[in-house]
């Protein structure tokens, strides 16, 4: 007789809790990205219809220049606004790594391995572009990130209806994209330090630690400190993104007992994260995504080194860094992937991951600060990438929509209307005695109207 193969499985179902966690996480996501979509679109009428009032609004300085904070409205968006995502950033990588699939290690090995690759490879094709070009490789990073709210505005655009196990995926590749932007950024695009700055802001975080430890309650203790967290922070010279990560890290993320509903960790995300997806993000998008578009610059997006190399590295360079990472991951851990699946679907969302929007052009404009004619036109090439990128996902998830609809109906069916999906509970002695009890019910409902029909005919009071 034949073993049982003992093959893992390669993006099946999810557990209930984290199905439940990842519908809660997209759904506002994906409110997020329709509004971020809106807001790029704004960006570009506003700053190509408009005259120089764009240029001017977001120039516009503000705040205590004695604190080292007379920014512009553009800064104020980029490092203060943004620390509110990469905050729930960190809440999402915390959970990931003590709830979630990064939490086995052989689960974590297939969206760290797709992850990785998905970055690299964008790197690399930017930097051999650039080097046959005989441009600047200061931009490799650039297409390296994922945008997950884009992507999943995509989605709702062109009304697929992903599973849950592949939505998972691109959130979990997502979260770990954003693990690696960040960690690109500090080691990358950190300018000379301010230690006493650094050290403040690093006292700040050690008691901020501290009072989640002693488990003391309250806004009004916890946002002030942020504030003063973050204003240290980016008087350090460190991007003041890293101390939204950092204190989203230290949140507790898993219940000590189950007289707790949700962690601590996840109950600021529930509330945070509308306010990063709906309100953060987009004013950002508003503020960096306006650049000045015409016949010859987009043109030039095809042509010079720098530009080509963000678009080819979002369009050709995530997609086959995901797909090949994870095709990867199966080889050489026997993982078999999910039969309801095939090898296409991983394609079209590896391609999905191509939208690389918010970070990408955060990333933009410190890699080229030097030089803001080219900070513009890498931007463009970005919107161009991550267009071109939507399109070809787009085209290639719709083609299997209808499978992909049949998946979803199927996972989304509750027929004994218990709020639990029928998929988790086959198997289960109470779920088949409810179904019996609902199809007894049927049945002697139709039996009654058979004879109540019946008994119409004989007495010639009904059809025949």
């Amino acid at each position: 007789m034949t073993a049982p193969s003992s093959n893992r499985k390669l993006l099946g179902r999810l557990s209930l809790p984290e199905r439940n966690f990842v519908a809660d996480a997209l759904r506002a996501e994906t409110v997020g990205g329709v509004l971020l979509l809106v807001a790029a679109v704004a960006a570009l009428i506003w700053a190509n219809t408009a005259g120089g009032s764009y240029e001017s609004v977001r120039g516009f300085h503000l705040g205590p220049g004695s604190l080292g904070l007379d920014l512009s409205v553009q800064h104020w968006a980029a490092d203060g606004l943004l620390a509110v995502f990469f905050f729930v950033a960190g809440i999402e990588l915390k959970r990931e790594l003590v709830a979630g699939d990064l939490r086995d290690p052989k689960a974590a090995a297939l969206p760290v391995i797709a992850a990785l690759c998905g970055m690299a490879v964008p790197a690399l094709v930017y930097v051999l572009t650039t080097t046959v070009g005989g441009g600047s490789t200061d931009g490799w990073a650039v297409p390296t990130a994922t945008d997950i709210a884009f992507a999943l505005a995509v989605l709702a655009v062109i009304g697929t209806s992903l599973p849950s196990a592949l939505r998972a995926f691109l959130l979990t590749l997502a979260v770990v994209d954003d693990l690696f932007a960040i960690l690109i950024i500090a080691v990358f695009f950190t300018g000379d330090l301010n230690f006493a700055a650094l050290g403040g802001a690093v006292l700040g975080l050690a008691v901020f630690w501290l009072l989640l430890r002693k488990r003391v309650r309250g806004w009004y203790v916890y946002v002030p400190l942020a504030l003063v967290i973050w204003g240290l922070m980016y008087n350090s010279g460190i991007h003041a993104t890293i101390a939204g990560v950092a204190m989203g890290l230290m949140l507790r993320c898993h219940k000590e007992d189950e007289s707790e509903e949700h962690s601590p960790g996840e109950h600021i995300e529930h509330l945070v994260r509308p306010l990063s997806a709906g309100l953060a993000v987009p004013l950002f998008a508003l503020f960096s995504a306006g650049v000045v578009v015409s016949g010859g610059a987009l043109g030039d997006v095809f042509t010079r080194p720098e530009t080509l190399g963000v678009v080819l590295g979002l369009v050709v360079g995530k997609a086959v860094g995901i797909f090949g990472g994870t095709w990867l991951a199966a080889r050489f851990t026997k993982a078999e992937l999910n039969e309801d699946l095939a090898w296409p679907d991983v394609f079209a969302v590896a391609s999905l991951a191509g939208i690389g929007f918010t970070v990408s052009l955060l990333i933009g404009e410190l890699a080229f600060t030097e030089d803001p004619l080219l900070t513009d036109e890498v931007k463009a090439a970005v919107l161009m990438g991550s267009l071109i990128a939507a399109v070809l996902s787009g085209i290639l998830l719709k083609v299997r929509n209808a499978k992909y609809r049949k998946l979803w109906e199927d996972e989304e069916r509750d027929e004994d209307l218990d709020g639990i999906p029928d998929v988790y509970e086959r198997g289960k002695p109470d779920y088949h005695l409810r179904m019996a009890a609902i199809h007894e019910k049927k049945a002697a409902e139709h039996r009654r109207l058979a004879e109540v029909s019946g008994g119409e005919r004989e007495d010639g009071s009904g059809p025949a």
